[in-house]
């Protein structure tokens, strides 16, 4: 068994997962009489909210990604390491790692986050990759960047508008942000790059299943988000539920908001889809519910109680995306936590309060999430903010709401090197509208040539895939 504290009489916590929680979590624990051990199955902590902006090619890897290690090399009672925890044996308090160390723990923090969610329909991942991962941001930019070069070596019309079909599915944060950037690149980014292909000419369609756009905004600012999509070029189909995906498309059942149960299916038919519908908690999180006798909702995240521990449990917290969590505050009924990146690194710091007061003998106290609002960025000089405030909601749009998102997102990320990189990168895409992280690595591999059929490349990608997996 490996013992990670540096002293045998120091409390020992082990956090799990190094996302925004888990790592509000440990840094909150720096100069605390305890010894942290923090694992993760990367070795990087990544900064998901302009994870979109590397699938697109707006920025490179590195510029939103952050070396743990490096991270805590400041603090000298934290210990990283890099491994997948399989198993969590609540009654010998160890977490057991996939390549057989077991670690020891006086107080744990599950901080493991979220995955895509396809509603039982796991069949459709290889034909719609979501955005949680570096690895999934690489696998989208390949097949947005291939499929502009498929179409330049197809000579049949038809076949031809299939590449250049693009379809989001989900109209989020992540939806609107991702289907907005495809129109740029379509209409300002490669034009100019293709001799028998005009890129402007690529439909982006995006589809919701509900009846706006953005849906945790106010109404007038899911319309005006939706307003601006348009402006951009983005095909918005509200009220438009997925019902199957393959290699040649989707189908899609649509209804109207005047008249939602008479319902039409159609078929779209595309190469390059990306899912941006739904996320469901961590694997991890059941296999805790089930070891410690706690309940799970239907996303599969886990109930905890007002301070973030577990019935039962009190040394187990939960946090982030994997908790269902309620804030409460004094006279007012509890509300659901939302999954959002504040809310995570709230948790974390609320979490490791919590444990310190615990190891001085000392209550608890419930967690409290406060709200500073929500923001989305659709393209170009365009935005959407509601912020919360002590004199009441404060909301606008376009340009100055841009700006305003540009700079909190420069703000949060980690790292001076990353701030900068980051804010030189936009600013060279906003005068010349290039994107420059467009390598695409395996293209040897994919037999993409002129009178090729749209199957038999897709066919390829779907071998290069499973290859690379």
């Amino acid at each position: 068994m490996l013992h990670s504290s540096n002293s045998p009489s120091r409390p020992r916590i082990v956090i799990i997962g190094c996302g925004f929680g888990g790592l509000e979590a440990a840094r909150a624990l720096s100069g605390a009489a305890v010894d942290v051990t923090l694992i993760d199955r990367t070795n990087h902590h990544l900064f998901q909210p302009l994870l979109y902006q590397v699938a697109t090619a707006g920025l490179s890897a590195p510029a939103i990604a952050a070396p743990i290690r490096h991270l805590f090399r400041g603090q000298p009672n934290a210990t990283v390491l890099l491994g997948e925890v399989t198993r969590i044996d609540v009654q010998a308090r160890a977490v057991h790692l996939k390549d057989g160390l077991a670690l020891p723990y006086d107080h744990l923090i599950v901080a493991t986050g979220a995955a895509h969610s396809y509603f039982g329909n796991d069949d459709w991942a290889p034909y719609a990759p979501g955005l949680k991962t570096l690895d999934d941001a690489f696998e989208i930019r390949g097949r947005i960047l291939l499929a502009f070069e498929a179409a330049e070596k197809e000579p049949d019309p038809e076949r031809r508008a299939e590449w250049l079909n693009f379809v989001v599915i989900g109209g989020g944060p992540t939806g609107v942000e991702m289907a907005g950037t495809l129109a740029e690149i379509a209409r300002h980014t490669l034009p100019g790059e293709f001799r028998h292909i005009d890129p402007a000419s690529a439909k982006i369609i995006l589809l919701e299943g509900g009846a706006r756009v953005l849906q945790a905004m106010p109404e007038a600012l899911s319309q005006r988000a939706k307003e601006q999509l348009e402006k951009l070029g983005v095909d918005v189909r509200l009220h438009a539920r997925v019902t199957a995906i393959d290699a040649q498309g989707l189908l899609v059942e649509s209804a109207s908001s005047a008249q939602p149960s008479s319902a039409n299916s159609y078929q779209i038919k595309s190469k390059c889809v990306v899912w941006a519908a739904g996320v469901a908690a961590s694997p991890l999180g059941r296999h805790l519910a089930e070891a410690t006798g706690s309940t799970t909702d239907r996303a599969g995240r886990v109930v905890v109680l007002p301070d973030l521990s577990l019935p039962g449990h009190p040394e187990i917290s939960v946090i982030g995306d994997l908790a269902a969590a309620q804030s409460h505050v004094p006279g007012q009924p509890p509300r659901p936590v939302p999954g959002v990146s504040p809310g995570a690194k709230q948790m974390g710091r609320a979490t490791a309060a919590n444990i310190l007061r615990r190891l001085a003998g000392r209550e608890t106290v419930p967690f409290r999430y406060r709200d500073y609002g929500n923001l989305a960025t659709i393209g170009r000089n365009s935005a959407v903010v509601d912020l919360t405030s002590p004199v009441g909601p404060v909301r606008f749009s376009g340009y100055f709401a841009w700006l305003f998102w540009l700079f909190a997102h420069v703000f949060f990320l980690i790292g001076f090197r990353n701030r900068m990189v980051v804010l030189m990168d936009w600013a060279w895409a906003y005068w010349s509208f290039a994107r420059h992280a467009r390598v695409v690595t395996g293209i040897a591999s994919l037999p993409v040539k002129a009178g090729s059929s749209a199957s038999e490349v897709a066919a390829a990608a779907d071998d290069k895939s499973t290859q690379q997996a």
